[in-house]
């Protein structure tokens, strides 16, 4: 992990608006070797679109690789003056990607952005014009050219298959019924757990065409997991990067006890997604791992359905990466155990979040 990194991106249209796309580079700011490149076609768009969508396109990145301080490289004058607070954001299309610039920016301790001559942003200015190849009529291998055929700013549906993962909170445990932080501990399923994951199990028996039953491999998500395997006749498939986030010297712990032994440890944590509680593990590095989990299983079944049974902490972070919403949103969603959230990811890169924390199936077992 790199605690210190720049960010260098560039967007650009051919045509103004014209095929449109963007790309970023996050280097370590110590030897500036690459630690991430992301590039991508949006469409018929305008260049200032395509520079904020780079912004943020980086900036996340930077996210995912748990770092601290940010130094941004832009040869965009305007993104540059907006982000830095100087200049107002006067263009209707420009202020919702502004805001969710500053979000991104909000998140990290430090960021600073400088403009920088063309001639030394090449490397994102590169993968730009490749991405705007693509957007004009020449996709890179699996990717779709329907965002090229948009009108400018639309959303456009995606296309091609999908691999719909059907996410499961495993069934309560004493903890969950205490309000406790409950990590890589080895609890059961209360007696509650193991009704709701009857319960569990007569829903997933509703859904078609299922072809893999994935579980973290923590006791609880097991047994919710083995229950939900034997309705639909499949083998459990243990997938570690699906385990619960490590809490380290909090778990078990209520949130008062936390407040009042690690108050300001606590903020940070809840702040800022690189930083781990006391011998635990961060969100940034969770969310990197189950990112991983995920398209291991997306790649397996590219056009089917699975089931994931894992805890909260995991499918708030898959619903907040497929919602491209920033790190504060993790804290924004309520999972009950035992309940059912959708997302479908296309074979196109777009993913769609098609239900979130259902418990329709409890019938009066309870949430809590």
């Amino acid at each position: 992990m790199a605690e210190r990194v720049i960010v260098e991106a560039d967007g650009g249209s051919r045509g103004n608006p014209g095929p449109a796309g963007y790309g970023a580079v996050v280097r370590d700011a110590a030897t500036g070797a690459v630690l991430a490149e992301r590039k991508d076609a949006i469409g018929v768009d305008t260049n200032n679109v395509a520079e904020y969508r780079g912004l943020l396109a980086g900036l996340q990145a930077a996210a995912e690789l748990g770092a601290t301080s940010v130094i941004v490289r832009m040869d965009s004058k305007l993104v540059v003056e907006q982000l830095s607070g100087r200049w107002q954001v006067r263009h209707e299309r420009l202020r919702p990607l502004a805001r969710e610039a500053a979000a991104l920016r909000n998140s990290f301790a430090d960021v600073a952005f400088e403009w920088v001559p063309r001639a030394q942003n090449r490397h994102a200015d590169r993968l730009a014009n490749e991405a705007m190849d693509e957007a004009a009529g020449a996709p890179t291998a699996g990717r779709s050219a329907r965002s090229s055929a948009a009108p400018a700013g639309a959303w456009a549906p995606p296309t091609g298959p999908a691999t719909r993962l059907i996410l499961v909170r495993h069934g309560a445990t004493a903890h969950n019924v205490e309000n406790r932080f409950s990590g890589v501990n080895a609890l059961p399923l209360s007696d509650l757990g193991e009704q709701q994951a009857k319960q569990l199990a007569d829903r997933l028996a509703t859904f078609s065409a299922v072809r893999l039953v994935a579980s973290s491999p923590l006791p609880r998500a097991r047994q919710t997991a083995q229950a939900i395997a034997d309705r639909l006749g499949w083998a459990v498939v243990v997938v570690d990067d699906f385990t619960e986030l490590d809490f380290g010297a909090w778990d078990g712990l209520t949130y008062d006890e936390v407040v009042r032994q690690w108050p300001d440890e606590l903020v940070q944590w809840s702040t800022r997604p690189d930083v781990a509680p006391p011998g635990g593990e961060s969100i940034a590095e969770l969310t990197r791992r189950v990112r991983r989990a995920r398209d291991g299983i997306v790649s397996r079944i590219p056009d089917g359905r699975a089931v994931v049974v894992t805890h909260v902490t995991p499918i708030k972070a898959l619903l907040r990466t497929a919602l491209e919403a920033p790190a504060s949103a993790l804290f924004r969603f309520h999972l009950d155990p035992a309940s059912v959230s959708i997302i479908d990811y296309f074979s196109d890169g777009a993913s769609s979040v098609r239900l979130v924390n259902d418990t329709s199936h409890l019938d009066g077992l309870g949430t809590s």
